[in-house]
């Protein structure tokens, strides 16, 4: 990216930087990045006509295409092409938003006298502001990011088919599909503010999922599902493999049975365990610990998990979901521990909610960046074979969890573990239990990272929680 500071201004000049490298394929979006980049000067420059102490915008496009298949049968081919403005202004420490995607010169000014005009009838607020110029980032590592898929509408029918087909290969029983979706997607951004800074970059996200639908023989159907995700088509599990294993979760679950209520060890399968590490994250996390409305406040220095549990983030990692040299108010990213031996180490805080807790930046604006849960050697046979015997949950349902006390109830489905092996799928309960006590009680984790999403983690072992089924 390029950019120079305009010599009748009273603002600082502006550092600018393309994290990601320009790569071909880009001719998709609905604007090339010279343009994106004049847009966000745009808005910038009518703020300071207007009268604002300082301005920030981030101005961003994005295309995809996402086709899915029913019984080898098209039945959706979705295209998307979007762009967007989002303006925040400031008139000393009162702010006013807008936001527009018309990015016509007539737009954008009536986006940033609307953005303006709020500013004015807003109450001051002495934490408003952008952030500190001296945590902006000024330097960007490529974090390979950006990698187009060509692929074409008949190509991604061709896969989600494969994906079916091999769900189908299964089992007889496999009777039915609710569908196998391709997607890709490209994306850009800028971000600039009147401190300095300006910088964006593409990213990419493609997948390919399966779900289909078991029946015994009786009417007692079962669905389950499974995908693949990365940034990069290479990275994708084959179609195929996506079908079998969703197929394999499908049918295993055939026959479920319900329990009686009781307490006994819980295992999270690893996608499910996701969610626990984040609840952690929003309690811990600047709008909850200023609101007060966080079950572990003042949790700081604390010890929360059992010492056998550190979570680090790692904004850096190449082509991981979660990845950024910056966060969205430009301020640089770093790794850092936030739990170590069980200890918080760490909160998650942006420029606002830091100033409110008379505290430093994180950088975690926007919210956090690829957590890193720690592991032992135990992959999931193992874990169920240190577990003995109890219930093994690969799927929840709700969102039964109090942020404020912690209380944590949701329906659940999963298996009955007898004799460190699975005896049979169970269905139709509930698993309850308090985070505060959970999360002492994790026995171990697992090696069976799961790596798709923004929270790595592997299959979670808890000593103790209630069983409520008949």
């Amino acid at each position: 990216m390029t950019g120079s500071p305009r010599p009748d201004s009273s603002f600082p000049a502006r550092a600018t930087a393309s994290p990601t490298p320009r790569k071909p394929g880009g001719d998709r979006f609905p604007l090339p990045t010279a343009e994106i980049e004049r847009v966000a000067e745009q808005v910038l420059d009518e703020a300071r006509k207007g009268g604002a102490t300082a301005a920030e915008t981030d101005v961003s496009q994005s295309v995809g295409q996402s086709v899915t298949v029913r019984r080898g049968e098209v039945e959706t081919v979705a295209y998307n092409r979007d762009k967007g403005i989002g303006i925040t202004v400031y008139l000393g420490q009162r702010r006013g938003h807008a936001s527009t995607a018309d990015f016509s010169a007539e737009a954008v000014r009536a986006a940033v006298g609307k953005a303006l005009a709020i500013a004015r009838f807003t109450a001051e607020d002495p934490n408003a502001g952008l952030a500190d110029p001296a945590r902006l980032a000024r330097t960007f590592p490529d974090l390979d990011l950006y990698h187009p898929w060509e692929l074409a509408v008949e190509d991604a029918v061709t896969l989600g088919c494969e994906a079916e087909a091999a769900a189908f290969a299964v089992d007889p029983r496999i009777t039915n599909t609710e569908g196998a979706s391709v997607a890709w997607n490209e994306s850009e951004f800028v971000y600039a503010n009147t401190n300095g800074f300006s910088g964006g970059y593409r990213s990419t996200r493609h997948h390919i999922d399966c779900a289909v639908i078991g029946d015994p023989g009786d009417g007692a159907m079962q669905r389950d599902y499974w995908y693949t995700a990365a940034r990069g088509s290479s990275d994708l599990r084959p179609a195929a493999e996506v079908g079998r294993i969703a197929g394999e979760r499908t049918l295993r679950r055939l026959n479920a049975r319900k329990l009686g209520t009781l307490d006994c060890p819980v295992l999270f399968e690893a996608p499910e365990a996701s969610d626990i590490i984040g609840s952690f994250v929003s309690a811990v996390s600047g709008g909850s610990l200023y609101r007060k409305s966080s079950f572990l406040l003042d949790s700081l220095g604390t010890q929360v998990f059992s010492p056998n549990v550190s979570i680090r983030e790692d904004p850096h990692i190449p082509r991981a979901r979660a990845s950024t040299p910056f966060d969205n108010e430009g301020v640089a990213t770093a790794p850092r521990d936030v739990v170590r031996d069980g200890i918080v180490r760490g909160y998650f805080l942006g420029s606002y909610s830091a100033r409110k807790l008379g505290m430093v930046t994180t950088g975690n604006a926007g919210g956090s960046h690829n957590l890193v849960v720690s592991h032992g050697d135990d992959d999931l046979p193992a874990l169920m074979k240190r577990m003995g015997r109890g219930l093994f949950v690969t799927e929840q349902l709700g969102q039964g969890v109090n942020p404020v006390t912690g209380d944590y109830s949701r329906g659940a489905a999963g298996f009955w573990i007898e004799d460190g092996a699975i005896a049979y799928p169970v269905e139709e309960i509930t698993i309850a239990g308090n985070l505060k006590d959970m999360y002492r009680d994790i026995v171990a984790i697992g090696c069976d990272v799961d790596r798709r999403g923004s929270r790595q983690t592997g299959s979670i072992l808890i000593g103790r929680m209630t069983v409520a089924g008949q």
